[in-house]
C-alpha cells in the first residue's frame, strides 16, 4: 500500500521500474537494499547526485514529498529470476521499517 509505478503502464522499457512511496525517502530504502546486496538508484543516471525531487516525476504531476521516496530497480543481461524474488521478499520489510520509524508516513502527500 501507499506504492506506486510511475509512468506509462504498457510504454515503457521491459527492464526498468520506477517507484515512489509514501511517507520515505528513496536513499533511506536504497540502503536497506544495499545492505542486502542489492544495487538500485533514487532516479536517472542524469540526475544521481542531486538532492532535488526527480524533475520528471514533478512533471508526471507527483507532488515533491512523494518523489522524494523515488526507487529505480534496472535488470540487466546478468540478472536472474533469483535475483528479482530476493529483491521482492526483502523490499516490503524494507518499507515497513522505514515507515514505522518516518515521522512523514501518515502525513498527507
Amino acid at each position: 500500500p501507499d506504492t506506486r509505478l510511475t509512468g506509462h503502464p504498457t510504454h515503457r522499457l521491459p527492464n526498468s521500474a520506477s517507484f515512489v512511496f509514501k511517507g520515505i525517502e528513496g536513499e533511506a530504502i536504497l540502503l536497506g537494499l544495499d545492505l542486502q546486496g542489492v544495487a538500485a538508484s533514487t532516479g536517472s543516471a542524469c540526475s544521481s547526485a542531486s538532492r532535488e525531487a526527480s524533475h520528471v516525476l514533478r512533471a508526471m504531476g507527483l507532488p515533491a514529498q512523494l518523489c522524494r521516496g523515488s526507487l529505480r530497480l534496472t535488470l540487466g543481461k546478468n540478472n536472474t529470476e533469483e535475483d528479482v524474488d530476493h529483491v521482492l521478499s526483502i523490499l516490503p520489510g524494507i518499507v515497513s521499517r522505514l515507515r514505522a520509524m518516518s515521522p512523514l508516513y501518515g502525513q498527507d502527500v
